[in-house]
C-alpha cells in the first residue's frame, strides 16, 4: 500500500511539473509576441509600445487591442483593418497614417495628431479623442457613434455620410469640413464652429447647436428638427429645402434664415 502511494504521489508530481512547463511555455510565447518586429497581423495585444518608433511601418490587420502606444510615433503607418480597441494613443503621432476600417472602439486618442490621416470606414464608437487634431483626414463613412471629440480640429476634414450620432464635438472646429450626408443626431456642437462647413442632407435631429458658428455653411436639404439653435450664427448660411427646427421645410432661395 505504501509504494503504491508513494508510486501515485510520483506520478502527480512529474504531470504538475509537465504541466507548469507546458504553462511558463505559452506565458513566454504571449510575452515574447511583444517583442516581435512590426509586420502585418502581429499580435502586440496589451503590449507597452509607449514612445515606440513605427513611422511607415507595416502594420496592417494587428491586433493592438488594450495595447499603450501613447507618444508613440506612427507617421505614415499602415494600420489598415487593425484592431486598436480600447488601446491608449495619447498624444501618439499618426499624421498621413493609413487607418482604412481600423478599430479604434473605447480607444483613447487625446490630444493625438491625425493630420491628413486616411480613416475611411474606421470605428471610433465612443472614442476619446479630446484636443486631437484630425485637420484635413479622410473620414468618410466611418462611425463615431457617442465618440468625444470635444475641442479636437476637424478642419478641412472630409466626414461624408459619417454617423457622429450623439458624438460630443463642443468647441470642435470643423470649418470647412464636408459632412454631406452625416448623421449627428443628439450630437453636442455648442460653440463649435462649422463656417463654410458643407451640411447638405446632413441629419442634425435634436443636435445641440447653441453659440455654433454656421456662417456661410451650406445646410440645402438637411434636417434640422429638433435641433438647438440658440445664438447660432447663420449669416449666409445655404438652407434651401431644411427640414427647421419647428418640422417646416425652408424655402429653395433660403439663405441666413428659413423663409
Amino acid at each position: 500500500m505504501t509504494a503504491l502511494k508513494t508510486y501515485t504521489r510520483g506520478r502527480t508530481q512529474r504531470i504538475y511539473i509537465a504541466l507548469c512547463l507546458m504553462l511558463g511555455g505559452s506565458l513566454s510565447l504571449a510575452w515574447g509576441a511583444c517583442d516581435d518586429p512590426p509586420s502585418r497581423a502581429v499580435n502586440w495585444a496589451a503590449c507597452d509600445k509607449q514612445g515606440a518608433q513605427l513611422g511607415q511601418a507595416e502594420l496592417r490587420d494587428a491586433v493592438l487591442t488594450r495595447s499603450n502606444l501613447s507618444g508613440a510615433d506612427l507617421r505614415a503607418a499602415n494600420l489598415s483593418g487593425s484592431d486598436l480597441g480600447m488601446a491608449r494613443l495619447v498624444g501618439a503621432d499618426l499624421r498621413q497614417s493609413i487607418l482604412i476600417n481600423a478599430r479604434f472602439t473605447g480607444a483613447d486618442l487625446t490630444r493625438a495628431d491625425l493630420a491628413a490621416a486616411l480613416m475611411s470606414g474606421a470605428r471610433l464608437d465612443r472614442a476619446r479623442l479630446v484636443g486631437a487634431t484630425l485637420r484635413d483626414a479622410n473620414l468618410e463613412q466611418a462611425r463615431l457613434y457617442d465618440a468625444r471629440l470635444e475641442k479636437a480640429d476637424l478642419s478641412g476634414a472630409i466626414l461624408k455620410k459619417a454617423h457622429l450620432e450623439q458624438a460630443r464635438l463642443g468647441g470642435a472646429d470643423l470649418s470647412g469640413s464636408d459632412l454631406t450626408g452625416a448623421v449627428l443626431n443628439r450630437a453636442v456642437l455648442e460653440g463649435a464652429v462649422l463656417q463654410g462647413a458643407t451640411l447638405e442632407k446632413a441629419r442634425l435631429e435634436n443636435a445641440l447647436l447653441a453659440g455654433a458658428d454656421l456662417r456661410a455653411a451650406d445646410l440645402r436639404g438637411a434636417n434640422l428638427a429638433g435641433a438647438d439653435l440658440t445664438n447660432a450664427q447663420l449669416a449666409g448660411a445655404r438652407l434651401g429645402n431644411a427640414i427647421w427646427i419647428d418640422r417646416r421645410r425652408c424655402r429653395p432661395d433660403s439663405i441666413g434664415k428659413c423663409d
